[in-house]
């Protein structure tokens, strides 16, 4: 996703948030994915995800498994089912792959926990304490839009590899990092009508304040639009675009999502990097798949976003995507699905200033949209 405009009034807002609980950034995601053993193998060997922590019945945990891979200050925690029946099982049923958990990492998780109930959130986890020979860490949680759920961790006086009940994971095969360094930020797709709803949430419950908005003229291509909001917690460190369907002539992206998800959930996860072109090249050497931009993007492009410091030919050879705002440019690549649902997806983004979320690409990312959606013949 990108923007096009950042003024100094919305910045103030952001600014101007109630940081009361507040965020120091994201402590980790966690999906739930029908086998662990198998999609860490493919975020480490396509995604130079590295080895961190095991929970599972190695550890005296009977009815999961998880795997904790770590790339730069990107935690991913990947979890399976041991057993028949329970929550993990019918999640995955109904969703297919997916997060179940955006964990937020704070001070104080039981102060967390009550400042964001006592505004309305709806319990997830009440505050507990896990304890090993490394410390403890304090979690809690809420429940936000969909299934998805927010975790509240406190580790300061922990010194393991992840957390109580997970044992430091250090298999002989390792593969080299591509250059990730942080989710820059997450992107939620909630159902018809619902998005002033969840952004009122983030601002009342948790503080935010919203960014920028999309309405479906900004949006849009000749058959699918879509409407967006922005939502930052006061530090700049959280943001969560929410994204709703809007009416167009044929099926959008959003909807597809919600209909194949059964639901509203994160749609893509923004990782930043220091260098787009090298981590690009990286990946697709790997076999991560990234959307097709048409060569006729790149015609006019510099016309739009005037001088950048890279070379335009690896840009166009890649399909990277490149957008301004008042504060520099951005530059922005969007994967396929990753999963066989065409539901989650990765976006790849290098901020050479700007704040933005490249609004100015939304017609050629949506276009490179609908071409898949038409493959697939849910369009």
């Amino acid at each position: 996703m990108s923007l096009d405009t950042t003024s100094l009034k919305l910045n103030k807002e952001v600014e101007d948030a109630a940081d009361f609980l507040p965020l120091l950034g994201t402590d980790y995601v966690e999906l739930y994915v029908g086998n662990a053993k198998q999609a860490a193998h493919y975020y480490q060997s396509a995604w130079g995800f590295q080895p961190m922590a095991y929970s599972g019945l190695e550890t005296g945990v009977k009815d999961r498994v998880s795997y904790v891979l770590q790339q730069d200050k990107i935690r991913l925690v990947l979890t399976s089912p041991l057993t028949e029946g329970g929550e993990i099982n019918r999640h995955i049923e109904k969703h297919g792959d997916g997060v179940k958990v955006i964990a937020l990492w704070v001070d104080d998780a039981v102060k967390s926990y009550k400042e964001t109930t006592s505004r309305g959130a709806k319990s997830y986890m009440e505050p507990k304490t896990l304890k090993d020979e490394n410390g403890e860490v304090v979690l809690s949680g809420i429940h936000t839009y969909g299934e998805t759920v927010h975790v509240f961790v406190e580790r300061s006086n922990y010194k393991g590899a992840f957390m109580p009940g997970f044992k430091a994971w250090n298999p002989q095969y390792k593969t080299a990092e591509t250059g990730l360094k942080f989710i820059d930020h997450m992107v939620g797709n909630v159902g018809w009508d619902e998005m002033r709803k969840w952004c009122e949430f983030y601002a009342k419950v948790m503080g935010f304040a919203q960014l920028v908005s999309f309405d479906d003229k900004d949006i849009s291509t000749d058959y699918t639009a879509l409407m967006s909001k922005v939502m930052s917690n006061g530090n700049g460190r959280i943001k969560f675009p929410i994204n709703e369907p809007a009416e167009g002539k044929k099926k959008s992206q959003i909807e597809e999502y919600i209909e194949f998800y059964n639901g509203a959930g994160v749609q893509h996860i923004a990782l930043a990097t220091d260098n787009i072109i090298e981590t690009v090249k990286q990946l697709k050497s790997r076999g991560v798949e990234f959307l097709y931009v048409p060569e006729t993007y790149y015609d006019t492009v510099l016309d739009r976003v005037g001088e950048i410091d890279e070379d335009l030919a690896p840009l166009k050879e890649l399909g990277i995507l490149i957008d301004r705002d008042d504060e520099g440019y951005l530059l922005q690549l969007f994967t396929k699905p990753v999963l066989d649902r065409p539901t989650m997806f990765f976006e790849i983004i290098q901020r050479k200033g700007a704040k933005s979320f490249g609004k100015g690409n939304f017609k050629a990312l949506f276009e490179a949209i609908e071409r898949e959606q038409e493959m697939r013949g849910t369009l």
